[in-house]
């Protein structure tokens, strides 16, 4: 198709849907109560909603007094019902794909159900309205010329009891429109590939070719892949293999740590990053604005929020609040209900609102990923931030880290512990460990606060990882791939202690 005729179709749509995205951001309490009241409507006859009187429920008063809060391992009975064929159990529509996505914490794979409901009015809408944001801001872009080099999970889709699961790229591959296909690369057979890094072979060969516009994908994983591509090409830069690069679409873990490499293999001052926040569960917000860090929260998308403040959160005080409740720059973990039939589930993101008119957010960390032995109160939002503050006073790049408490011992007070693996190392780790440990204290106040004297916590510890150390634990965990993350943050030792006990084994 010619990209006058594409262009003008993107635009077309891209009217009508800032029409419709002006208007949530108008209304947003309106949008979400009226979306939760249609969600409970919907359900009434399921057996979620003949437990809870769904319908008795005429207001959000009622449905939050009855309906829990509900973690996974809560729902999983209900959901391994659905996956042996049973229906109307949550939702009042067939459910068949479950994204299966085991997170960063537990070995056990969750099994996320994907309505085809939240398939077309939440994930690909969302996808959509990335592009829409972006062309909206961007008149001159010329995306539609050439292709998206786009980098998913590992994993086919497998079948089992008329249902299918594999991971949530791999579900959208298999149900993504055809126009959407001819606009990306790689090959959709190459996308599903299991083997990571056979699949990374496979990518560079199908890719270099191509003329690629832009880049989708986690950061840590993408920029795994566009090394390896400048190694194998000889290339200095992308720009060189790709000359009309312009946009990389990213999500899934911070951009911070990595934004300096990524300049230096990009060196354009015009090249546009924009982030997303997506997961199994859903499409929650996208960045809607040229050079900002703020997500605008989507509330059309067949979810209802809430969230409960952090600072009670896991308490005999813990509330939930609704979205008209929420303050700036609180961190809140997230409650989801959902048009695939979560209800009122606990997804382990926090986030923290840094507009509430419209709603925007950061994402600052994982309910589970934290450091708060010591009242300190560490989120991944401090560590990324200072982290990446350091690497770029001391003209270093670290390519991942983990950290844990080093717990008091008699008289000896706590500490944090870092393994850090560098792709440029710092001149000197004892000056990167004290200028971490002082930016740390920079970005957070509490942390700060017991810092200060050596009075709770002595100073941060550095462990320098050695090559590929991160890469090998992921393997040996058979989490190699575009969804798996380093556990970055842990109230106890147990991946610190894996990493150290690999550091001096050889590498398989």
């Amino acid at each position: 198709m010619p990209f006058p005729i594409i262009n003008s179709i993107a635009s077309w749509v891209l009217k009508q849907r800032i029409h419709q995205i002006e208007l949530f951001i108008k209304y947003p309490h309106e949008v979400q109560n009226e979306l939760l009241m249609n969600l409970i409507r919907n359900c009434e006859e399921t057996v979620v909603g003949k437990k809870y009187d769904f319908d008795s429920i005429k207001n959000y008063t009622a449905f939050a007094e009855r309906v829990p809060v509900s973690t996974y391992e809560e729902l999983e009975p209900m959901i391994e019902l659905t996956r042996k064929g049973a229906q109307n159990v949550f939702w009042h529509k067939p459910i068949k794909w479950f994204a299966k996505s085991s997170g960063t914490t537990n070995a056990k794979s969750k099994f996320i159900p994907v309505s085809e409901t939240a398939l077309m009015d939440c994930h690909f809408k969302g996808s959509k309205d990335l592009l829409c944001m972006y062309l909206n801001n961007n008149e001159n872009s010329e995306l539609f010329l050439g292709k998206s080099l786009r980098l998913g999970g590992s994993s086919q889709i497998y079948e089992n009891n008329n249902t299918y699961f594999g991971d949530l790229s791999a579900i959208l591959i298999e149900n993504m429109p055809i126009w959407a296909e001819f606009s990306s690369t790689p090959s959709n057979k190459i996308s599903l590939m299991s083997e990571w890094e056979t699949k990374l072979t496979a990518i560079i060969n199908e890719t270099k070719a191509e003329n690629v516009t832009s880049f989708a994908g986690v950061p840590s994983w993408m920029l795994v892949l566009l090394n390896r591509i400048l190694t194998e090409t000889g290339k200095e830069n992308l720009y060189e293999l790709w000359p009309n690069l312009e946009v990389y679409f990213h999500g899934g873990v911070s951009f911070e740590p990595y934004r300096e490499q990524y300049t230096k293999i990009l060196p354009n001052s015009n090249f546009k990053y924009y982030e997303i926040y997506n997961a199994s569960e859903g499409f929650f917000a996208i960045q809607d604005l040229n050079d900002s860090n703020d997500l605008l929260l989507m509330l059309d998308y067949g979810i209802f929020y809430e969230f409960i403040p952090m600072d009670s959160f896991g308490t005999e005080n813990q509330k939930i609040i609704r979205l008209c409740d929420v303050e700036l720059f609180k961190n809140y973990a997230i409650v989801i209900t959902t048009n695939s039939g979560l209800w009122r589930y606990m997804i382990g993101d926090t986030v923290r609102f840094t507009s509430l008119s419209p709603y925007r957010i950061r994402v600052s960390g994982r309910t589970k990923h934290y450091i708060n032995v010591f009242g300190e109160e560490l989120m991944i939002e401090n560590t990324d931030k200072a982290i990446a503050k350091t690497c770029s006073e001391l003209q270093c790049d670290v390519k991942d880290y983990t950290v844990a408490p080093i717990f008091m011992k008699g008289k000896e007070k706590g500490a944090h512990e870092w393994m850090i693996e560098f792709k440029k190392h710092p001149d000197d780790v004892k000056s990167f460990q004290k200028l971490l440990d002082e930016n740390l204290q920079t970005v957070n106040s509490d942390y700060e606060a017991k810092r200060y004297k050596n009075m709770t916590l002595n100073p941060l510890k550095v462990n320098v990882a050695r090559e590929n150390l991160f890469y090998d634990w992921l393997k040996e965990n058979n989490k190699l791939g575009g969804q798996h993350k380093i556990p970055r943050l842990s109230n106890e030792r147990d991946y610190l202690e894996q990493l150290k006990n690999m550091m001096v084994a050889v590498p398989k």
